[in-house]
């Protein structure tokens, strides 16, 4: 192992709880213990994340966030004790792996809950309303500190909570934390004064309106939580840890409207002098651990960092509120584990927390220690698999129920919480298997049919593994992208994958019998009816680096490839404009609104040019015109123009028999449907 990670593998204690090392597997919606958005139980597959990611050498480990209130069916956590019983005879089988566990529990969402446009049907329709409460009351958990607007919809506003409602809140946190106590679990962990949630829209002043003993002074609007922790410490004991999920700062503007790193703004929730005396009260009413990172639902790409956030995008701030606590303080939020270290080192944090990279790979501390860091599969902090939560103009939560109901799979690696459906099994027929294109999705199948016993050939037509991956992974910032692309070179080479580069194929015939998988990805779409359209540069050239461009560049198109784009042209000191047909950038399924909201402010911001419901007419030299809604036109000077107008699926044809098509080639989707198709058309050989 290397020196620089050395203090993460040190011991430490959250009250009387010695924990081995500094790690800690932060909660995630989907890797529950009692279940998610479902009837609670034990849940064997959240069990198995929690049992995998403790095996392969994690000191704490906190599975997904536990409404004591669950949102589907009204039931109360106390009340199902079967469940606990089970999670009794399971823990000592955890607990061989030397680690502790904590379970989060979570008073719910608040105006923060992902309002979905069946939901709205449902609030607004109301004799569905009243029939729909016994299974999901939306009254009853949207509620809020106080009226106001949900962060998705605007047609499912919140009312107040009640303090009778309250009462009931902070009784069932002391009665669930007492079963967990006495199932053998090492903690609670309070969620949470953060990320927006219930708890911390009653600490927000932007939110709380309450002129009871709930709003108003510092000490009221954190009575909610601190009433929660002695209710805890009355049942369980004082030496019972119970950490807090907290959000140091709340990088937030206003409702909806979050605040850029490096931005210059006027902070309506928690800010730095705020947080200082918080965490002071907090430690007081008896909390044993800080768990912090920054930001609300408002602000999502704080909690939820996608790739355009800085590295260690939160650890400063982490560091500063270390100062005014004497209990332990874990960071999280896109970190560094040698940043970490060097932290835990100084004194500076008492623990490293990690989310995502568990979901990309469970086995990545272990890899860690035995110098295997090139093994490790990267999280990519795209959310495809994770977080896909959509949101954008006049749409609510945009998200598949599929995906809804089974949040904390993974992108980039197709197992994690689908272990069932996605699993190798060893073939009793080891069969060549020959593969069109060495793109990722390519290199994914012939990773699993390699791993199953197979003969894989990969017949790729350039010189180099990768594909339109290349392209896509071009961007400066997007540095985890080419981490992965070289762990899937790493995987074909270690594994002898036989691959034959230079070799185009165009014909299947040749192949007989044998078993095909066809992964030749997309072409673009050209805009051919647009007069000038040779002039225009298509995306993966620009970002190949085949064509260059000028300071001023236009867009032809604001999903989110062509905000990429946008994004990393300014990063260079370039200017460009986005021309958009649809009514807002960004409006597609499957891009998180942590991912979605960054660019959209970012270029609001930066004043960036968005001529949003416009078409283009027409290429010139040095000019496009474009149509309006209206009608209009309007001519927009520029000096290069770069087509981001989609691309459409480049399947081989000629031969049906033993053959799939798997990612783009087949249908146009993101990098979750590339792998979980070429692991899925792999697994069938």
């Amino acid at each position: 192992m290397d020196k620089k990670y050395e203090a993460l593998f040190t011991p430490w204690k959250i009250g009387n709880c010695e924990i081995k090392n500094r790690f800690v597997l932060t909660s995630m919606g989907g890797t529950d213990l009692f279940g998610w958005m479902e009837k609670n139980h034990f849940d064997k597959d959240g069990a198995e994340f929690i049992m995998r990611v403790a095996k392969n050498n994690c000191g704490l480990v906190l599975p997904g966030c536990q409404p004591v209130y669950n949102p589907m069916l009204g039931q109360w956590l106390e009340n199902n004790k079967k469940m606990y019983r089970d999670l009794a005879e399971w823990i000592p089988e955890f607990h061989k792996t030397g680690a502790k566990l904590f379970v989060q529990l979570t008073a719910g969402f608040g105006r923060s809950f992902t309002v979905s446009s069946m939901m709205e049907m449902l609030y607004n329709t109301p004799i569905i309303n009243v029939l729909s409460k016994p299974i999901m009351n939306l009254d009853k958990i949207t509620a809020s500190a106080s009226p106001s607007e949900n962060r998705w919809s605007d047609r499912l506003p919140s009312r107040e909570i009640t303090k009778k409602e309250i009462n009931r809140f902070v009784e069932s946190f002391a009665k669930c934390s007492k079963l967990l106590k006495d199932a053998g679990v090492d903690g609670v962990e309070v969620h949470a004064v953060h990320e927006g949630y219930l708890l911390d829209q009653f600490t927000l002043k932007y939110v709380n309106k309450r002129t009871d003993e709930y709003g108003g002074s510092l000490e009221n609007r954190y009575r909610f939580a601190t009433d929660i922790v002695k209710a805890i410490k009355a049942e369980c004991g004082k030496d019972f840890p119970v950490s807090l999920r907290y959000s140091v700062l709340s990088k937030t503007k206003g409702m909806r409207k979050g605040a850029l790193p490096g931005e210059d703004y006027v902070e309506v929730g928690r800010d730095m002098a705020e947080s200082e005396e918080a965490v002071k009260l907090l430690q007081d009413a008896g909390y044993d651990m800080l768990n912090c990172d920054n930001g609300t639902y408002d602000s999502w790409y704080w909690p939820h960092p996608p790739i355009y956030m800085p590295e260690n995008c939160n650890l400063a701030d982490v560091e500063h509120i270390r100062k005014f606590v004497d209990i332990p303080v874990v960071c999280a939020g896109r970190l560094n584990p040698a940043d970490a270290a060097k932290s835990i080192e100084e004194g500076k944090i008492d623990g490293a927390g990690f989310a995502r990279p568990f979901l990309a790979d469970q086995e990545w501390i272990t890899k860690l220690i035995n110098d295997d860091e090139e093994e490790i599969r990267p999280c990519i902090l795209c959310h495809n698999g994770c977080f896909n939560m959509s949101h954008y103009k006049g749409v609510p939560n945009d998200q598949d129920l599929f995906d809804s109901l089974h949040l904390a799979r993974c992108a980039v690696n197709p197992e994690t919480m689908q272990w069932k459906k996605h699993k190798i099994i060893k073939t009793n027929s080891p069969e060549t298997v020959h593969i069109i294109g060495g793109g990722i999705g390519g290199m994914e199948a012939a990773r699993v049919l390699k791993l199953r016993g197979h003969n894989p050939v990969i017949h790729e037509k350039s010189s180099i593994l990768g594909g339109t991956f290349i392209p896509a992974s071009a961007e400066s910032y997007k540095g985890k992208l080419r981490d992965l692309l070289d762990w899937y070179r790493l995987q074909i080479k270690e594994l002898g994958v036989e691959v034959k580069y230079n070799d185009e194929v165009k014909d299947l015939s040749s192949y007989g019998n044998s078993k095909v998988i066809v992964a030749t990805g997309s072409v673009p779409r050209l805009l051919k009816r647009v007069p000038g359209y040779e002039k225009m540069i298509e995306a993966c050239d620009y970002l190949n680096n085949i064509k260059p461009v000028g300071e001023t560049v236009a867009v032809i198109g604001g999903g989110l490839t062509g905000c990429e784009i946008a994004y990393e042209l300014a990063l260079q000191g370039k200017n460009p404009v986005i021309i958009e047909m649809k009514d807002d950038l960004i409006s597609q399924k499957g891009v998180c609104l942590a991912n979605s909201s960054y660019l959209r402010e970012w270029f609001e911001l930066h004043k960036t040019p968005v001529y949003l419901e416009t078409t283009l007419k027409e290429v010139k030299d040095s000019s496009i015109i474009c149509v309006k809604k209206d009608g209009s036109e309007v001519e927009i000077p520029c000096d290069s123009v770069i087509s981001c107008a989609g691309y459409i699926p480049a399947p081989l044809t000629g031969k049906k028999k033993n053959v799939q098509l798997v990612g783009d080639c087949n249908s146009i989707g993101n990098l979750r449907s590339v792998i979980w198709s070429a692991f899925e058309a792999a697994a069938k050989i």
